[in-house]
């Protein structure tokens, strides 16, 4: 996978016969107190190597719009202005990578949390995209889908198992953050893309040290677990990650790290 053009909010990368580009939807700061031990208790110390911006960790907010060519699919749409106003900017985002809304029919939530799935509504109140014909969701999470989001409920198709959405890109089933919390698997000439949503959320530190979770993970045992079985699919050769909280453009390769893990970005971040 290949860094072919960037802008401020915004990386396209290409991958093989895909082109894999990352929108910058914004930020969102969170207290230090949010990651967990293995208990199920905030962490009693905060290792140095954990970046805080005003005491708080930082989290990027990405979404990833892949294409061959003719078929694309739009996975994660931020949050629109339905949370902080530090969010938001996906439409000026595809504007800017030169991405035609209008053209978005297919898109896949990872899960149903404001900054992944508040964005099929635009900040006027309008559908953000026009053409849309498919929301690919797991069916844990489908009762998002009422007020604010009602207008796109028709479209809606529960996730409950593996399934293909195209001919690249397959809904894998991963719960524990959310009931319904899925990644998609993205297969190209050149190898594996893993995009998920809330795997990892501080990757300065759950990458080393995969035990620890996130308070706001429904289940933290379950989503420890499929952390672990994600990450460890990760070190396979060919295998790319792309995550909507890693540091924009949040797009890396993963190794075995002593006891855990490392990422190596495949672009520096935007600014």
């Amino acid at each position: 996978m290949q860094l072919t053009s960037s802008g401020r909010r915004y990386a396209t990368f290409a991958f093989g016969d895909l082109t894999v580009t990352s929108l910058r939807d914004g930020h969102v700061d969170m207290p230090p107190t949010r990651l967990h031990d293995k208990n199920g208790q905030p962490l009693a110390e905060l290792p140095d190597t954990v970046p805080l911006v005003g005491g708080n960790l930082r989290l990027s907010v990405n979404a990833f719009y892949i294409t061959d060519g003719t078929a694309a699919v739009l996975i994660d749409t931020g949050a629109s202005n339905a949370w902080h106003s530090t969010m938001g900017s996906l439409l000026d985002a595809l504007e800017e990578a030169g991405i035609d809304r209008d053209d978005i029919t297919d898109v896949a939530i990872t899960h149903n949390h404001e900054d992944h799935v508040g964005g099929l509504i635009a900040p006027d109140g309008s559908e953000a995209f026009p053409d849309l014909r498919r929301v690919w969701i797991g069916v844990g999470d489908t009762a998002v889908f009422t007020g604010r989001l009602k207008p796109v409920r028709d479209r809606v198709v529960p996730i409950s198992d593996e399934v293909a959405i195209n001919d690249w890109a397959t809904a894998v089933p991963t719960p524990g953050h959310t009931p319904g919390h899925t990644v998609y698997e993205v297969s190209s000439s050149a190898g594996r893309l893993l995009v998920w949503g809330d795997t990892v959320h501080v990757p300065s530190l759950q990458f080393a040290q995969p035990d620890v979770s996130w308070e706001l993970d429904g289940a933290q045992p379950q989503a420890r677990n499929a952390r672990t079985v994600l990450l460890e699919q990760l070190t396979r050769p060919g295998y790319f990650v792309a995550g909507a909280h890693l540091d924009s453009p949040g797009v890396g390769h993963v190794t075995r790290a002593g006891t855990g893990y490392a990422l190596q970005y495949l672009a520096p971040a935007l600014a």
